[in-house]
């Protein structure tokens, strides 16, 4: 159930997110009636939803390969490469976010 929780947020924050960045300014302006503040909290709420996200899991996973490999020190060579990666996917949603909020001023 708590899974479920997680997913209905992430689909709920990019899906909301994108929504709002396909227009320019002025579209925003008039469908919104409030304009440039509603974006910067959009463009706020993805830099730190997504760069909360990447911190727990990251935080997460690094406790759970330390302990992993602190039980069995010889599954340190196996588990670096999936480490690795996972941690890089995790930092790909940070920059997701940072992304996003760019897209949300129309700098990119």
């Amino acid at each position: 159930m708590k899974i479920c929780k997680y997913i209905l947020m992430f689909v709920g924050m990019f899906v909301s997110t994108v929504a709002f960045a396909q227009g320019d300014e002025a579209t925003a302006s008039s469908v919104l009636g409030v304009g440039q503040g509603l974006l910067g909290i959009g463009a706020g709420l993805a830099i730190g939803i997504g760069a909360f996200g990447a911190a727990t899991g990251q935080g997460r996973a690094t406790g759970s390969v330390l302990e992993g490999v602190s039980r069995n020190p010889s599954a340190s060579k196996a588990v670096f490469a999936n480490f690795m990666l996972g941690l890089a996917f995790m930092e790909f949603q940070a920059l997701l976010g940072f992304v996003i909020a760019f897209m949300l001023y129309g700098k990119i």
